[in-house]
Parts: C-alpha cells; structure tokens; sequence
C-alpha cells in the first residue's frame, strides 16, 4: 500500500531553526510527516518514490522571494513570467510575488490585476502572487484590489522610474495608510526622500562615487522616519523596502520597541557587493538605493544577526541590455535594478558563512521571514501541513556566474565572474521537481 507520493531522506536538513538529518514525507502535495532516518526506513516501503540526498547536500525549505519585479504586461522584452520563473526556481525560489510595476499597466487596480494573472497563467514554474499598487490615483480604491487578493501595497516616496507609477507626496502617505489601516492591509514602501535627493548633487556621468552622492543615505533616513511617524499615527502596518542604509536602522528599532508596526528587508547586492568595488561606467552595478560602502554592508550584517532586519528578498528587476547604457556607462541614464533572483541564495550564503552564521539564519531571513510577511502561513518551511517546497543545496560546492547560464531574460549581472558558493541541484514544487512544464499557482492572499 502506497502511503506517500515522496520520501526525501537528508543526512542534513534546516528544521524546526536547526541541521539535523530527517526524512520528508509528502502526500499531495504537502508534507505529511518529518521524519528521523530511523524512522524512514519503515515509511520508504510505503511510498511511491524515494529520494536520497547525496552526503554534501543539505535538504532546504523553498525559498520565499516577496520583492520580484517581472514585467508583464507591456514590458515583456525586460522579463516575463515564464524566464522569471524559471530563474527562481533555479535558484532555490518556490514561490514570489511580483512587484505591480515596471508592468503596463501597473497593477493599481481590478482591471490591471486581472491582466497580470491572465499574463501568468500556465507560464510559472514556481508559486506566484502579486503585490497591488498605492498610487495618487489608486487612494480610495485600495480595498478592492485587496479583497481581490493582492498581498500588500506598494507605494513610492520618490520618482519610481516609471511614469505610470507615480510617487506619494506629502499628506498622500497618511491617507494611504489610514486607508490600508481601516481592512489590516499592508503598506510597502520604496523610503527614500525626494526633498533630499533632489538637493543632491546630480549624478551624471561614468563616475560611481558621483551616482552615490546623488542618492545619499540621508534620503532613505528621512523616508524612513516618515514612514514610522505615518505607521504610528495610523496603526497601519508598513514595511521599508531594499534598505540599503545601515544609518536607518536604530529609528526602526527604536520604532518597533515603541510597538510601532514597522518591519524592513534588505537584498543580496546590499550584502554582498561593496561602493568601493564598483568600476566607473559599469552600470550593471545601478541601482536604487545604491550599494554603499564596506562599512555600510558591516552595518547591515549587524542588523541581519540583530534581528533589526526581517528578511533578505531580492529585488529583482532586469531590463533589456541596452537600457543599462553598456557604451556610455553613464550611471545619470542608465537603467536602476539589478537581476539576481537565480543567485540570491549562494551570493548570500557566500557572505553569511565568511561572518560565522549557519544556513538556519539563511533560510530564516530568505524563507521564513519573507513568508510571514506576506501571510504565507504554508510556505518557507519544512513542517507538517507546509506545501513540500524543498531544494537539495551543496553548501560547500562553488562556481563562477556566468550570465549565459542565468535563467532570466536578459544576461545582465554585476555577478558576473565572482565566484560564489553553495550550488542549487534539485527544486521541488509540492512535492515534484521543478521541470520546463509550467506547474506554478497562482496565489492569492488569505488563501496561501
């Protein structure tokens, strides 16, 4: 008799906040049972198909990547669903949700959510939900794009890039805010000051050190401060997006310390890559808030092992090469964001293991942290009732990126020939290993 679609057999597994090894039994689609080595040899009889993890492999929950910009509609040719996708779950991602811009239209309403799941439908090859938009125009209107399902809004402080997607200003943010406050929704939010930065000195050129000064860390201080302030006049919940700024985390501290609903993430390129290590002209490297200086990154470690930061998600956001301005090099005109969602978890887990930390903090900031955010109450770990989201990982393998064997549509990565370690070698989706047949959901908020 039959008793399990799977049994994953692991001499070392991230359960329960810790290694140890176990055996993952799953049956449509979840994990019905974790079990000790001992214990699986009797559950191996009964099921349908056994797994053995090889010995320098560590068997992992899904990572959970809540900060993924992929593009379609109307911005295809930057990304889609279907090279996103695949990206993700080459790298360790079972599930995301998709930012409602650079698409067109952003998703700021009904309509424009409807055409964002008809675009992914049948092309995901991980779980997909979507983020909704809080712009000028959208205020008043949140609720329906919330009882629609979206996991949150995202809202800008400063320019976004796009003009579809205006920035708020001023009283804007407590309106947003007291209206997300009134259905307990979730406000996140690009900090960064517009006043500050359009005082800054102009970024134009092939010069690194002239974009930085032109998006100072004061801009996302100032942002941050009023975010906090708007979070404690309403109640409502906010969470600070890709804080690449270590100087903002003691208001943030101080802030939830005050019981002030607030929480913050940072990304991959803020740990890993250094101001100082960034050529002039290359503009691969853009993105905005910039990446800081080599302190700075210390700075932001420290708030990791503090728990002053929640979670590490990627912020991935590709475009087509020439946008980057390869030839001018001009960091004023070229394209801000940085594709990584294939390459989060070695280029953090590279960084983590140099500072002394186990892969237990890795898979908390990448897995569990980002899917209590969003609500995903069956994802980002290995435990009874989770989805059987797993990924065999090789901790101690290395490579060298190279962008031809990246997932993502465009090869664009300032990665490119680092050599990184810890290596993805096998993805599951609910149990069934992730394969070029599109087999992700769509998911949808209170649901997932």
């Amino acid at each position: 008799m039959i008793g399990h679609d799977l049994l994953v057999r692991a001499r070392r597994a991230v359960v329960g906040g810790a290694e140890r090894g176990c055996a993952v039994a799953v049956r449509d689609g979840r994990i019905v049972a974790v079990l000790s080595l001992a214990e699986a040899f009797g559950a191996a009889r009964s099921s349908a198909e056994v797994v053995d993890l090889a010995e320098d492999e560590v068997l992992l929950p899904g990572l959970v990547d809540t900060h993924v910009h992929i593009n379609e509609p109307g911005r295809t040719e930057w990304e889609g669903f279907a090279t996103a996708t695949r990206a993700a779950a080459a790298g360790g991602v079972t599930t995301l949700i998709d930012m409602p811009l650079n698409s067109i239209p952003p998703t700021v309403d009904r309509a424009a959510l409807q055409m964002k799941r008809d675009a992914a439908r049948g092309r995901c090859h991980v779980d997909v939900g979507f983020w909704g938009g809080a712009v000028p125009a959208s205020l008043g209107r949140l609720r329906e794009l919330h009882e629609d399902g979206v996991f949150g809004f995202k809202a800008f402080l400063v320019a976004s890039g796009v003009e579809e997607f205006p920035p708020l200003h001023g009283a804007q943010l407590l309106e947003a805010m007291k209206e997300i406050a009134d259905f307990d929704g979730l406000l996140i939010v690009h900090a960064e000051d517009a006043d500050t930065i359009e005082a800054a000195p102009h970024a134009g050129g092939r010069a690194y050190r002239s974009f930085l000064a032109s998006r100072p860390a004061a801009a996302e201080r100032t942002a941050v401060e009023q975010v906090i302030e708007a979070a404690r006049a309403t109640g409502a919940r906010a969470h600070v997006l890709h804080l690449a700024s270590a100087a903002a985390l003691p208001a943030l501290r101080a802030a939830r310390a005050a019981g002030i609903k607030v929480s913050v993430e940072t990304c991959p390129h803020y740990l890993t890559l250094r101001a100082e290590d960034v050529p002039d002209g290359a503009t691969e490297y853009k993105c905005c808030p910039p990446i800081r200086d080599g302190a700075n990154r210390d700075g932001l470690w420290a708030g990791l092992a503090a728990g002053d930061i929640a979670a590490v998600v990627s912020d991935h956001s590709p475009c087509i090469p020439e946008l980057k301005r390869p030839l001018e090099g001009d960091f004023a005109t070229a394209w801000g964001g940085i594709a990584s969602v294939q390459l989060g978890l070695p280029a953090v887990w590279t960084q983590a293991r140099r500072r002394g930390h186990p892969l237990s903090d890795v898979v908390r900031w990448m897995a569990e942290a980002p899917a209590d955010l969003a609500g995903l109450g069956r994802k980002g770990r290995i435990a009874i009732g989770i989805d059987a989201d797993l990924v065999a990982f090789a901790p101690d393998e290395t490579f060298v990126v190279d962008p031809a064997l990246l997932h993502h549509r465009s090869p664009v990565t300032p990665y490119a020939g680092q050599r990184l370690t810890g290596v993805v070698r096998r993805t599951w989706l609910r149990g069934a290993p992730t394969t070029a047949e599109p087999r992700g959901r769509l998911l949808v908020r209170g649901e997932a």
